[in-house]
């Protein structure tokens, strides 16, 4: 039998503690169903006897303190509220409990923005991570040691697990009941919970607005350039006439400034707009392309595709209930 511990820190999202005591208590009844024995041991962890979250709201009463865990074979870490650094300092106590743990040979998860508290403990540091796709620009800054996988839903490094955003957890999730059982009482558990376990990326639910939390104001005139002139074709040359720098100084301050190139910064902020045109309008494929700058209909699902991991007409198709195929 595995021991799952799952940590109950400071500043946690209720929802991310209880669904995973929620699925793998599951897999135990799914087990006792079937006339055989549990395979989890599933236990809340934490480092005082009650823990208050949501402003005081919910008081959660962990199993065990962390000093009394001898052994433990799977640690989750809950994803975190409100300002991040702060709630990472107000668990820093967890920190060496999890290196310890991980040194003993413990795997562990992280779940959604849980991977700001892993990163703390440094043990990310030259490995892959995903997190939420909205806070991912934050996390680059705080760990840039780490290489955080934009847009992926699970990652699996040296028995050290992520997960994407919200609920895109639960295909972290699902990926370990797979490797704890099998394939079978995976896909029972996806139809229980109503969870598609084929989907390995988040980057349909991405909202790209810029990266603008930076001081170069040369690279911001030109950011603003590229957003007012979505329906238009422009090169890099271009840009780098209209700030009047040279064009290799312009492409390394874009990219120092906002973690793309500046073709990929072009192509992000011209897919967010055909998204939005999508999600509101009853336009069709060929008008929205137009609308944003492309007149190759292939070059146009090609980087719509590579953006979101959807097409255009399956985008629309799911975002628009008004949508008719064309």
């Amino acid at each position: 039998m595995k021991t799952i511990s799952i940590l109950v820190p400071e500043n946690a999202v209720l929802q991310s503690i209880a669904d995973p005591q929620y699925c793998f208590s599951a897999v135990n009844q799914f087990m006792i169903s079937a006339g055989k024995a549990p395979l989890f041991k599933v236990e809340l962890v934490g480092a005082n006897s009650e823990i208050k979250l949501n402003n005081g709201n919910y008081a959660v009463f962990p199993d065990k303190l962390i000093d009394e865990v001898t052994h433990t074979d799977l640690i989750f870490i809950p994803a975190l509220f409100g300002d991040l650094p702060e709630a990472i300092e107000s668990n820093k106590t967890l920190i060496p409990w999890i290196v310890n743990q991980y040194e003993k040979g413990t795997e562990v998860a992280s779940l959604c923005v849980g991977a700001f508290l892993l990163a703390s403990t440094g043990l990310l540091n030259g490995k892959k991570c995903s997190t939420h796709w909205g806070f991912s620009q934050q996390f680059k800054q705080l760990f840039p040691e780490v290489s955080l996988q934009d847009g992926s839903i699970v990652t699996e490094e040296k028995r050290i697990y992520t997960s994407g955003g919200a609920n895109s957890y639960w295909n972290l999730l699902l990926h370990l009941i797979e490797k704890y059982t099998d394939r079978e009482t995976a896909i029972l558990v996806s139809k229980y919970f109503a969870i598609d376990i084929s989907r390995d990326s988040q980057s349909v639910f991405a909202m790209f607005s810029g990266q603008k939390n930076h001081k170069d104001e040369t690279v911001g005139k030109a950011q603003e350039y590229i957003e007012q002139h979505i329906e238009t074709k422009i090169s890099v040359d271009e840009l780098a006439d209209k700030v009047a720098i040279g064009r290799r100084s312009f492409e390394r301050r874009f990219k120092q400034a906002t973690n793309n190139t500046v073709m990929e910064y072009i192509q992000r902020v011209k897919v967010e707009a055909a998204k939005r045109s999508f999600e509101t309008s009853r336009k069709n494929i060929n008008e929205v392309m137009f609308d944003v700058g492309y007149t190759d209909t292939k070059a146009f699902r090609s980087t719509f595709k590579k953006i979101t991991g959807l097409t255009p007409v399956e985008y629309r198709s799911k975002y628009n209930r008004y949508a008719v195929m064309n």
